[in-house]
């Protein structure tokens, strides 16, 4: 077996972990600082709309000579607005110019086959309105709602009402965030964009649910015993998927990384950018929210609830009465005829790493000498 599928193993045994729980407040800080960065970025930079939502004109010309650089000049120059330019792969170039109207786009049509010395009924010309790329993001803001509202309702019945406020907030989160670096990076959006966006949240709930099904099942009849709290529960089923999440991160990424930074940055099909982008930022914040945002805001919210409260006060006085004693918490385990399980105890509550456990002081478990 590979190091990271023992890692693993013992991770899902609970013979080593990391207390993700108890450490909380240092990712809601790193979180809200993120968010508040993309909320900024995109409140003073705004999003870079394509064309699909400003409206304006796409020009495609036959094979040419000239290049990218100067007929991205030549058309800003007639236009009197930003252009953008691709070279297609028959040599030909998709020129993309904003906010222009039919008339407009005439006339840009006649300077850029001047300019460029093809006949201008060789140039083909697209006007696009601005009312399509409206209704595309009507439709995008109210799939986006009625995807919000059946996850609430899913996640409600199959688990409770807690799990689906926690997965609901870190959707907003991801989205926040991804949104908020189109704004600062200045990636055009465009409907591939919101594909992308809507596609990260299908993703993010899936890793998040893998958390929350391990939860359900370990929080099974979690007031008959005295050995964890809630807090510690929910530590231990995230730990236990831990790697499996890692892993399905690194998976998706790998191509979704071989579109942006290959197929957009070094081969310069900038059109890949504006999917490719939301899906990497979207699933890297899926997975980190899954982690550290979804998992502890259940437990915050479990631990508000009267039995939960109990719960803590009966676990930390056994701990305290057995600590006095100077036994072992599998020691007071043994005495009082309560499961044994593969979990670490009191040293998993302290928020370390825990290392191979041993049975009391050496003895055999289940008697004393």
């Amino acid at each position: 077996m590979s190091r990271l599928g023992t890692l693993g193993a013992r991770l899902y045994r609970g013979e080593v972990g990391y207390d993700f729980v108890a450490k909380r407040m240092i990712w809601y800080g790193v979180s809200i600082l993120i968010t508040i960065t993309a909320i900024v970025g995109l409140a003073v930079q705004g999003l870079n709309l394509g064309i699909e939502f400003k409206g304006g004109a796409v020009f495609t010309t036959p094979k040419t000579s000239v290049s990218v650089s100067q007929a991205q000049t030549y058309a800003e120059e007639a236009s009197g607005h930003d252009a953008i330019v691709q070279e297609l792969g028959n040599g030909g170039l998709r020129i993309q110019v904003s906010e222009l109207d039919q008339t407009q786009a005439n006339k840009v049509n006649e300077t850029l086959s001047d300019n460029l010395q093809i006949p201008v009924d060789k140039i083909n010309a697209e006007i696009v309105g601005p009312s399509w790329g409206e209704q595309i993001a009507n439709k995008a803001w109210t799939g986006l709602a009625i995807f919000m509202l059946l996850v609430v309702i899913y996640l409600a019945i199959a688990f409770e009402w807690r799990m689906a406020i926690a997965a609901l907030i870190a959707l907003i989160h991801d989205l926040t965030i991804t949104i908020g670096v189109y704004a600062l990076v200045g990636f055009e959006v465009t409907p591939g964009t919101v594909i992308g966006l809507l596609t990260i949240l299908g993703y993010s709930l899936y890793d998040t649910v893998v958390v929350f099904d391990g939860l359900k099942e370990g929080s099974k009849d979690i007031t008959k015993q005295t050995r964890y709290t809630y807090s510690e529960i929910a530590n231990r089923s995230l730990n236990g998927t831990l790697v499996r999440s890692i892993n399905t991160t690194v998976v998706a990424l790998l191509p979704v990384a071989g579109l942006l930074f290959i197929g957009g940055g070094v081969l310069g099909a900038g059109m890949l950018n504006d999917i490719s982008l939301s899906l990497f930022v979207g699933l890297a914040a899926g997975a980190y929210s899954s982690i550290f945002i979804a998992t502890p805001l259940v437990a915050d919210l479990k631990e508000r609830e009267p039995q939960m409260k109990a719960l803590k006060k009966r676990v930390l006085a056994k701990r305290a009465a057995t600590a006095a004693k100077g036994e072992s918490a599998e020691d007071a385990g043994d005495e009082r005829g309560e499961p044994q399980d593969d979990a670490p105890g009191d040293a998993a509550a302290a928020g370390a790493v825990v290392g191979p456990r041993t049975r009391g002081r050496g003895r055999p478990s289940g008697r004393r000498r």
